[in-house]
């Protein structure tokens, strides 16, 4: 049964499914030991051994001196260790090879079978492991098919397929066989069919991951990615922070001409962006969030958690945005519920003594998000 051609086999299977020798020969060995003692006894104590560099298969039957015997198939009196060799005392194990040849026929295919399922189980923990390194992570796959909404992406490179439901797509996008998408990986679950890869581009990760991309200074972390709030498909918030006092963030992430962020937008299928400066300062933060709406005051509620914010009475559109996104996601992104009131109805309500005011709406930081309006339109 065992021959030359047999190891060259497992050598030739080792290569082509990319396993390690060591464990599939370990795995081997204890298959064919499972074998051996479905045809010779499960309460036999046996081991089988394998040399792939000489070519041979080895079982062997291990038995316990002991002075009774109550277990024949684990135990050997002293009397007859010592007709084996003399030198054996209580206690000792004695090891003896059993002829190979009478490990026959249904031995063979029962150890085919478990040697099969050994090997699909180290092939799923291999993908596995070398999967689970992509998770959080943004890589190019191929589009093998689309059913009922559901798209089904090849990963570059391997056989594994990752799946993109519904929710994971960017509304308005339509995926065709063949072609070559970015994707972010979202989740990575075991499965008794092997790892499920669910990948996403509408998840908030997949813009961090293209801007990281796109931009050294955020792949560096000279500038640092605060929060995201997006409404995939059609607009999204991005707070982004300069570690470094001499760096722009806005400039950083703009690039010269507009040339990085309208990269990321390409990617996103036109999605606009707001660029939105951190601020550990929640007034601030709020009314920048805003953008590109012109924002008077801003008060909170730190026990609530909920800011009111006055704008112009002809800015009140642009604050709320269309069906209330802007507010939306401003709210989102800083983590505080936003009320926007117009300045004419909060005056009748009561006078405003606002705990925060923009004094100069024509500042560098206003400019810097006019120029990305132009560019996003």
């Amino acid at each position: 049964m065992i021959n030359k051609d047999f190891f060259q086999a497992l050598e030739d299977l080792e290569h082509e499914k990319n396993i390690n020798s060591e464990q599939f020969i370990a795995s081997l060995e204890a298959a064919l030991t499972s074998a051996y003692k479905k045809v010779y006894g499960e309460a036999k104590s046996a081991l089988v051994k394998l040399n792939p560099e000489k070519a041979t298969i080895k079982i062997y039957s291990y038995k316990t001196v002991v002075e009774n015997v109550e277990d024949a198939d684990k135990e050997i009196s002293l009397e007859d260790a010592k007709k084996i060799k003399k030198s054996y005392a209580i206690g000792d194990v004695v090891t003896e090879e059993v002829s190979t040849k009478e490990f026959g026929r249904i031995a063979a295919q029962t150890a085919k079978q478990v040697v099969m399922q050994k090997l699909k189980e180290l092939e799923r923990d291999q993908a596995l492991s070398e999967i689970s390194e992509k998770e959080d992570e943004l890589i190019t796959t191929i589009v093998k098919r689309v059913e009922n909404g559901t798209v089904y992406v090849q990963l570059a490179g391997s056989n594994m397929e990752g799946v993109m439901l519904e929710n994971d797509q960017i509304p308005g996008e339509h995926y065709n066989v063949g072609q070559r998408i970015k994707v972010y990986v979202k989740k990575i679950k075991d499965s008794y069919k092997g790892p499920q890869i669910q990948v996403s581009r509408a998840n908030n990760g997949f813009v961090k991951k293209l801007f990281e991309i796109e931009i050294p200074e955020v792949a560096s972390g000279d500038v640092e990615i605060k929060n995201i709030a997006r409404d995939a498909g059609n607009r999204c918030k991005v707070a982004i922070y300069s570690t470094k006092p001499h760096i722009d963030a806005l400039g950083a992430c703009v690039g010269n001409r507009g040339v990085r962020i309208n990269t990321i937008m390409g990617e996103l299928n036109g999605e606009k962006i707001d660029l939105v400066l951190y601020s550990e300062d929640p007034l601030e933060y709020i009314a920048k969030a805003l953008a590109p709406a012109e924002v008077i005051s801003v008060e909170i509620n730190e026990s609530l958690k909920a800011s009111q914010v006055i704008v112009p009475d002809d800015k009140l559109s642009l604050a709320i945005g269309k069906q209330g996104q802007n507010v939306r996601l401003a709210a989102r992104l800083t983590g505080w519920k936003i009320d926007v009131k117009p300045k004419s109805k909060a005056e009748n309500a009561k006078e405003i003594v606002p705990e925060y005011e923009i004094t100069n709406l024509e500042d560098e930081d206003d400019d810097a998000f006019a120029d990305l309006e132009d560019i996003t339109e």
